[in-house]
């Protein structure tokens, strides 16, 4: 290994601060062919801590660089071990500004941030564009096939040259996040958690189909020459427009492209009746191809679009992504977009499924947003806040700071109405682990692992917001709807589930029991009681719908829509099986467990299940 200076390497040169690096060492390809060392433009930003444990790797998406974010301060003087390069500030805006940087959700001020150009691009790593040293030529296509796995080689070396160990994250959304999987796979033991945003673990055959048509314009292109217009001082300009043009249609959702465009005209009212962009959106494709060809090789698509299609996590796992990923040891976030219709919601549960079923530490949030694939680079509250809180939860489980005690009197407003959740904490045995079922912010799941000693708590939330915050409590959880099967967690994976105050609110009972008691050991449910007498005097005596402090909403606006009472829920479990090893029922009221008519005097029930 040789440090490389701020060589400008091939037609693409590096971004202003990044700092080029070459490894001397063979690198062996997953295609065969062996590179006789390769050049690695990286930047970095913040400072590595003394014990190396704060380093943040970002990996970039297709079209992206070492460029991450701005205004980096210069790196300290270097290391006696040599880990600290040295490199010049840059003011221009990088490709995730708004969420790297001090005081931003990737604090540098706390966090040492390492963003690389990938192998196979044209921003100063080595790629089709760099000069072959045999022939003194640029590789063109003769440079050899490459793949994420060996994308993340390169970036295993230069996180070995930085002398760190162990990241604290590797994060990266789309192709960034393919490779941000690969890590996990490829290196299990050399990270603490992963943040894998918009991505898949191999692609379908749309975004085969796509890439496919998109490398066609390149090749077909006269100026192309074999991929040699760097010799022939030309180059394929608008075949690579072209391949940007289509790219870019997949990453916008038809929502965002109707809003911003619909069918207005660039220029006019009246159409010209001939084959020139009129229309906004072709202009803004024409645009956005342009711009493209102004800092983008087209050989460096052909490379990485390839590398992308044989992306497939689980190829030498006979398929199966749980195995796949059954060697890491790392806590994962999980990140999609509602309108991604190019990496689809499904295919980031599918990643969450196969962790959560292989035992895995796993969080997963979808994100509404109308901008499609492309949103992952926007800017969003709740991507900001789940990033900033997952990487503090690291850091702080890392200096093996305990999480923040949290009191059953410090819950929520939410939690507070929540009058069962004491209740349920002592039925928790310590070191039990525990699925909480419409968790909310995750506070009760948050004071039972402080202070209740549970081994694992986990937490579903239909609400992206509550679920944010589960993230920042420091709360594994799973954005989903109680209505559909969970099916991400397996048979008795958990000691106890709970099911608190949910029951009268979802939409089919029975689906969610029987997903209850598959999953957990035993269920601990509870409810409001509607044969409550208070309950009854209103139906009978005023004919009216109740109103009472166990059910303080108006018919208008109830979330409840069971109406169930203490015999009720017996008599189901007698016609289906499920054993009550416990029942417990409450006036909250009056703050006492009734034992005599509780189907009469209790205002709350709660009850311990089981199907053995």
């Amino acid at each position: 290994m040789s440090s490389a200076g701020n060589n400008r390497n091939g037609i693409g040169f590096p971004p202003e601060g990044a700092v080029v690096v070459h490894f001397d060492e063979p690198l062996t390809l997953a295609g065969g062919k062996v590179l006789n060392g390769c050049d690695v433009a990286y930047e970095t930003f913040g400072e590595l801590n003394a014990s190396k444990s704060n380093a943040v790797l970002i990996c970039h998406a297709l079209s992206g660089d070492s460029h991450v974010t701005s205004n980096a301060p210069p790196p300290p003087e270097p290391s006696p071990e040599g880990v600290q390069p040295e490199g010049v500030q840059s003011d221009n805006p990088g490709w995730w500004e708004q969420y790297v940087g001090p005081g931003k959700p990737i604090d540098t001020r706390k966090y040492f941030v390492v963003c690389s150009n990938v192998l196979g691009g044209c921003k100063g790593t080595t790629g089709p564009g760099s000069i072959n040293p045999r022939t003194g030529k640029p590789w063109g296509l003769d440079f050899p096939i490459i793949t994420i796995g060996d994308m993340v080689e390169v970036q295993r070396r230069l996180i070995d040259h930085l002398g760190i160990d162990t990241l604290l994250a590797v994060i990266g959304g789309s192709m960034g996040g393919m490779q941000a999987l690969q890590w996990s796979v490829q290196y299990p033991d050399r990270m603490r958690g992963v943040i894998p945003v918009a991505t898949t673990t191999s692609l379908g055959a749309q975004p085969l189909a796509f890439d496919t048509v998109g490398r066609n314009a390149i090749l077909s292109d006269p100026a192309f020459h074999e991929g040699r217009y760097a010799e022939q001082g030309d180059n394929p300009a608008r075949g690579l427009a072209i391949a940007r043009m289509l790219g870019h249609i997949t990453y916008l959702s038809e929502q965002a492209m109707h809003e911003k465009f619909g069918r207005s005209l660039r220029h006019g009212e009246h159409l010209n009746y001939d084959f020139a962009s009129q229309f906004s959106v072709e202009t803004y494709l024409d645009y956005q191809g342009d711009k493209f060809v102004e800092r983008f090789d087209a050989n460096t698509y052909l490379y990485i679009t390839r590398a992308m299609d044989y992306f497939d996590l689980a190829e030498n796992f006979d398929g199966d992504v749980r195995r796949a990923l059954g060697s890491t040891k790392a806590r994962f976030l999980v990140m999609s977009f509602t309108s991604d219709w190019l990496f689809t919601p499904e295919q980031n549960r599918r990643i969450v499924r196969a962790l959560a079923r292989g035992g895995r530490l796993v969080s997963y949030l979808e994100i509404p947003s109308p901008y499609g694939h492309d949103a992952f680079l926007l800017e969003s509250p709740q991507q900001a806040r789940a990033l900033a809180g997952f990487l503090a939860c690291l850091l702080r489980d890392v200096d093996q700071q305990s999480a923040p005690a949290v009191e059953l009197a410090s819950l929520g407003e939410d939690e507070k109405k929540r009058l069962d959740l004491e209740r349920i904490a002592q039925l928790i045995r310590p070191g039990e682990s525990v699925l909480d079922l419409g968790c909310g912010e995750g506070r009760f799941l948050a004071h039972l692992r402080s202070a209740g000693g549970c081994a694992q708590v986990q937490g579903v939330d239909v609400d992206v917001d509550k679920c944010v915050a589960c993230i920042e409590h420091g709360v594994d959880v799973v954005q989903a709807d109680l209505d559909q099967p969970l099916d991400c967690f397996g048979d008795k994976s958990f000691d106890a589930v709970v099911l608190s105050r949910t029951l009268q609110v979802v939409r089919h009972p029975p689906v969610v029991m029987a997903q209850m008691l598959r999953v957990g050991k035993r269920g601990i449910v509870t409810f409001p009681n509607f044969g409550y007498w208070r309950n009854r005097a209103q139906h009978i005596f005023r004919g009216r719908v109740p109103v009472s402090r166990n059910l303080p909403f108006s018919w208008a606006d109830t979330p409840n829509l069971h109406h169930l009472s203490m015999k009720d829920f017996e008599d189901w479990c007698r016609s289906r099986g499920v054993r009550v090893l416990r029942r417990i029922a409450m006036d909250y009221q009056a703050d006492e467990r009734i034992r005599l008519l509780p189907n009469l005097r209790a205002t709350d029930a709660i009850y311990e299940i089981s199907r053995e």
